[in-house]
């Protein structure tokens, strides 16, 4: 996929409770190394960051975190995927694993989370990349996105979900696609295939993340966050508007926008090698590079 790497690394996998949760993580590099945490987005998983963690295992500890709902995570018994369930989730786990002094990075939901966590822990973060994320986002995009993982609930084989995949994301290889549902799909009882989160997120009726107050308040969260912050979106995103990420990366304190090309939405499978490069230069910037 052209992304640099300085070594061969596979993570660990490992558990942590947080807020009442059992939590899986995927732990690379040295536990004495710098810690970069990795939020990845609605209906994603933990290995959705496998290129980017392997690009930066050589230099961080990187933990990839399923968050609640997604991957080998636990699901909400209560249904609650709000905000503050999430930040709560996000306070207890960096407490748990003794995560100090932390890069923080995000996609999409996990952005949201990223840059309110950031802004309500100052003290914990020291810098941010938010990736194709913002208090608005284009609803066009997020519905089609939510229709596909709804419509496309169950199938009866790993293939069906292979075909369906590449005809909705045509900018992935079948090999890349494959790999991906390897860790985003599990099999039923009945022989069927599904998706590996709660049923609960693909309904229609399921919103925790609209309504003007909730806006409102990100937008907050926004202008509060204090350290250095790079805010990613894929050139031909639907989710992210040109826009809006302008507007975001004027409202931080300390922000800059990198557009990465041959990219949508998930921008870190989307194009691995031009992820690594944009956020490559930020690291530098912050002097995050040494090994």
């Amino acid at each position: 996929m052209g992304v640099e790497f300085s070594h061969e690394a596979a993570p660990r996998d490992d558990f942590v409770d947080a807020n009442g949760l059992r939590m899986h993580y995927l732990d690379w590099g040295s536990a004495d190394a710098p810690p970069l945490l990795m939020l990845h987005g609605m209906a994603q998983t933990a290995h959705s960051w496998d290129f980017a963690a392997l690009a930066f295992c050589d230099r961080h500890r990187v933990v990839a975190l399923d968050q609640r709902g997604h991957g080998d995570s636990d699901w909400a018994a209560d249904g609650d995927y709000t905000l503050d369930a999430h930040q709560r989730d996000l306070q207890d786990a960096v407490e748990a694993l003794g995560l100090r002094d932390i890069v923080l990075m995000g996609l999409s939901m996990g952005g949201r989370n990223a840059f309110s966590y950031a802004a309500l822990h100052p003290e914990r973060v020291r810098a941010l990349v938010v990736v194709d994320s913002a208090p608005v986002l284009m609803r066009y995009g997020a519905e089609t996105i939510r229709r596909f993982v709804r419509d496309m609930d169950e199938m009866d084989s790993f293939e069906e979900f292979v075909a369906a995949v590449r005809k909705f994301n045509p900018r992935r290889t079948e090999e890349h696609i494959r790999g991906s549902l390897e860790h985003n799909l599990k099999r039923l009882p009945s022989g069927r295939w599904t998706w590996k989160y709660d049923k609960a997120l693909r309904s229609a009726a399921m919103r925790p993340w609209s309504g003007p107050e909730l806006i409102s308040r990100m937008w907050e969260y926004v202008e509060r966050v204090r350290c250095p912050t790079l805010l990613v979106r894929g050139a031909h995103s639907s989710v992210l508007s040109q826009d809006t990420a302008e507007e975001m990366a004027a409202r931080l304190k300390d922000g800059r926008l990198a557009v990465v090309p041959d990219a949508g939405h998930l921008v870190p499978g989307d194009n691995p090698a031009g992820f690594h490069r944009a956020v490559e230069g930020f690291f530098e910037e912050m002097g995050l590079t040494a090994p």
